[in-house]
């Protein structure tokens, strides 16, 4: 699978798998990296995976970078199960590779934005070995459906970053709060925060970005 990788020093001791949005690629959040933790601060490797090509329905089929279809973005439209359990299966052979590598899943974040931060959520619950952290960002949790089916305990305590955009027309806030609010119902630690911005990143965020990482990243 195409990474794109950036380690902050020799040697990384953890991980943070972050999986971009639809339409970009693996360099949309590589320049971040500088400003999340500084070079020799923390020895971590930041890998961003670049997803498949395949066409999406909401944009009359044209093939794109897609973790998933998307049918519809209100939550009425039906979901592309089969996309999310790809999608599950590129990012736990990520896990296991930086298995190979020395750095265990309990070193690793899992991170996403928009459709990265969905798949990030649909893998959270069926993950059998415990996570360091989620961070699901401007998304929404998918498939609740087979939720409690398909729930593993391993990571009912793991802290999850959820953050979402006041202004974002893109998949509104409505949709992360209710996500929020579900997740908690369920018992997760989930540590809200929402910025005015639409649906992007701002300055703030990656500034409690930062304070989440090195909180789980000891």
């Amino acid at each position: 699978m195409q990474t794109i990788e950036v380690e902050t020093a020799a040697n990384p001791n953890a991980a943070v798998i972050w999986l971009h949005g639809l339409g970009a690629d693996g360099h949309d959040f590589e320049p971040v990296v500088p400003e999340i933790v500084r070079r020799g601060e923390r020895a971590w490797r930041f890998v961003f995976p670049n997803a498949p090509v395949r066409p999406v329905t909401i944009n009359g089929g044209t093939p794109m970078r897609a973790w998933y279809d998307l049918k519809g973005l209100d939550r009425q439209a039906a979901e592309d199960v089969a996309g999310f359990r790809d999608a599950d299966l590129r990012i736990r052979e990520l896990i296991a590779r930086e298995g190979e590598r020395g750095v265990p899943s309990n070193r690793v974040v899992l991170a996403g934005f928009s459709q990265g931060g969905a798949v990030s959520l649909y893998t959270l619950p069926r993950f059998t070995a415990k996570l360091a952290g989620v961070m699901a960002l401007s998304c929404y949790l998918p498939a609740e459906g087979s939720f409690t089916a398909e729930r593993a305990p391993a990571n009912d305590a793991t802290p999850i970053f959820m953050a979402h955009g006041r202004a974002d027309n893109v998949l509104p806030l409505g949709l992360g709060t209710q996500s929020r609010d579900y997740l908690t119902k369920q018992g997760y630690a989930v540590e809200w925060h929402d910025y005015p911005m639409a649906h992007a990143v701002c300055a703030a965020e990656i500034s409690d970005i930062r304070e989440f990482l090195f909180r789980v990243l000891p």
